[in-house]
């Protein structure tokens, strides 16, 4: 299997980046890609159900609770007074797979393709930050200082990704360094 590659998808809240992944899943899959994906919540979340015996297990006081089946395994964590894991932590977390989608983490120092849409009313985030190597918009930004690709255009978008995706690996170093650059 080739190296794992990342590239994140940052954005304003309501510009579409979930839905821009929806897109753009399939089309990574059925180019013969394993893709895994990384969301940051910006809130308390849960993906367990009350009543259920890992919530259970959870609200008993268990740090850690694995649910596992044929089909699926999930692994929840309780963080406690504990910090929240740094995006290295999470990244080192994957199993082997082709590619990492990180949605979120807007703000990070690793390379990113920015969904912007004009009419959510928000200032564009590559004009101030050198990660953003891409943006897919539905409009031309007049002072793209990165690349930019039609949102609308999922394959397109996908060409970009696996144009910009860098080694897992490097960005783990780079986050770890502190370093930025708009260098792929």
């Amino acid at each position: 299997m080739p190296e794992t590659r990342i590239l994140g998808i940052a954005g304003w809240s309501g510009a579409g980046k979930t839905t821009l992944l929806k897109k753009l899943l399939p089309v990574l899959v059925a180019r013969g890609l394993r893709v895994a994906t990384l969301k940051h919540a910006h809130h308390e979340f849960d993906v367990d159900v009350p009543g259920k015996d890992s919530w259970e297990h959870r609200r008993a006081g268990a740090s850690e609770v694995i649910v596992s089946s044929a089909r699926r395994w999930v692994q929840m964590h309780e963080l406690g007074a504990a910090d929240e894991p740094t995006l290295p932590q999470l990244l080192r977390r994957f199993s082997a797979c082709d590619l990492i989608l990180v949605e979120g983490f807007k703000h990070a120092a690793h390379p990113k393709l920015e969904v912007h849409r004009p009419a959510v009313g928000k200032p564009p985030l590559h004009v101030s930050d050198p990660c953003i190597l891409a943006v897919a918009t539905d409009a031309q930004p007049p002072d793209a200082a990165a690349k930019v690709v039609d949102l609308n255009d999922a394959e397109a978008v996908a060409d970009c990704v696996l144009a910009l995706a860098q080694p897992l690996q490097l960005v783990i170093a780079k986050l770890e360094a502190g370093e930025t650059s708009r260098q792929p």
